[in-house]
């Protein structure tokens, strides 16, 4: 275990500051909004706050005010955040993200988790806090072989993560790959994980669309905007799973490019109320995370993460109808729904293994940057009977 501190050296912000400032832009034809992507004088925009007004080395010393540090697993480096709670009983937490996320998707969350005693909550309700970067994505790079999209392989080595800090019993939570994941955990450390909580599992992205005969108005809603995503909003998971060395070049030598691959994301899948992606999310912590995708050339080896994992994904989809929420037996299985998501609990859980349900008016993709104190609670919820 070896202590890590974020440093960015000076000539990677002078040479994103000249790149962002000397960006060729391409045209943009009249009224298309967002329908084709993200409009032109939206990202000039947000890349000149990036180059003039955000403030990369004030974020930089707020997340160095965090524990970090690396080890190498399987011939990785992994990188990850370990916050101990200053409760003596608090239960280990293994929290992973997904993607276009980072370990900057939780800061907002590690205070409440870790502390409540200093955030209005009840101190019995602690946890340790472990937050790895998935193997290729953050300061987990570069990836130094092929095989890292399998999430098994993956969350064995989390697993090894949490054995290696002395947690014999945990709980794991995560979202998009961050659930498969969690999921897995289980499976590669039996008889330690005391329960697994995810967000937003949905139907299988490959699978058939949705029937929405039958449903209730909500679920009806989520199918509809399920079967739009399978048909207008699939075209970056295309990419990514079968070209990803293709589409690197142009995330590795343009931030603008690399800016416009996340912000989409955040736009398309954050709170349906919010307008733009700051609606929904605080724009410093948006641009931290991108930022953190920039510097360490992660958009690339992300990308080949994503095309590992998905050509594992379609196999053990086609052999088992798996629908993404991983229910099985094994310990209790906790899901939270946010506003954004297009869970069915009927699809998602044909069966009733999953023990707590709960739904959102408010949310969506990432809510530990939209909805904290929603998340939190939840997490809290489910957990303390397992403790």
């Amino acid at each position: 275990m070896t202590p890590f501190r974020i440093d960015i050296p000076q000539t990677a912000l002078d040479d994103l500051r000249y790149r962002l400032d000397n960006a060729r832009w391409p045209g943009e034809l009249p009224g298309i909004g967002w329908s084709r992507g993200v409009p032109l004088d939206y990202l000039k925009d947000l890349a000149e706050y990036w180059a003039n007004g955000y403030d990369w080395r004030a974020r930089e010393a707020r997340l160095n005010q965090i524990p970090q540090f690396t080890t190498e697993i399987d011939g990785q480096q992994i990188h990850f955040l370990h916050v101990r709670s200053p409760e003596p009983d608090a239960l280990p937490l293994l929290v992973t993200h997904g993607w276009p996320s980072s370990f900057v998707e939780f800061e907002k969350v590690i205070g409440p988790l870790t502390d409540p005693r200093r955030h209005g909550g009840d101190p019995a309700d602690a946890f340790h806090l472990v937050v790895p970067s998935l193997p290729g994505y953050g300061f987990s790079t570069p990836l130094n072989e092929v095989g890292w999209g399998n999430l098994f392989r993956v969350a064995s080595a989390f697993a090894e993560l949490m054995g290696r800090l002395g947690y014999d019993r945990f709980a794991a939570h995560g979202g998009d790959v961050g659930a498969g994941v969690t999921g897995m955990m289980p499976m590669v450390a039996p008889g330690k994980v005391v329960g697994t909580h995810v967000n937003g599992p949905g139907p299988f992205p490959f699978g058939p669309p949705v029937d929405v005969a039958g449903l209730s108005e909500v679920d009806r809603m989520r199918a509809e905007r399920f079967n739009e995503f399978q048909r207008d909003g699939m075209g970056y998971l295309h990419l990514q799973a079968t070209r990803p060395q293709t589409l690197g070049y142009s995330l590795a030598d343009s931030p603008v490019g690399q800016l416009a691959w996340i912000v989409e994301k955040f736009q398309a899948w954050t709170d349906p109320a919010a307008k733009l992606p700051e609606d929904a999310v605080d724009r410093d912590q948006l641009l931290t995370n991108v930022s953190v995708y920039w510097f360490t050339g992660s958009g690339a080896s992300s990308a080949n993460f994503t095309y590992e994992g998905m050509q594992a994904f379609r196999a053990y989809a086609g052999q088992a109808g798996a629908t993404g929420s991983g229910a099985s037996a094994g310990p209790p299985m906790g899901v939270a729904v946010f506003a954004a998501d297009n869970s069915i609990r009927s699809l998602v859980d044909p069966v009733g293994a999953i023990r707590h349900w709960s739904e959102f008016d408010r949310g969506g993709h990432f809510p530990a940057m939209e909805t904290p104190d929603l998340l939190t609670d939840d997490l809290r919820t489910f957990l303390r009977p397992l403790r």
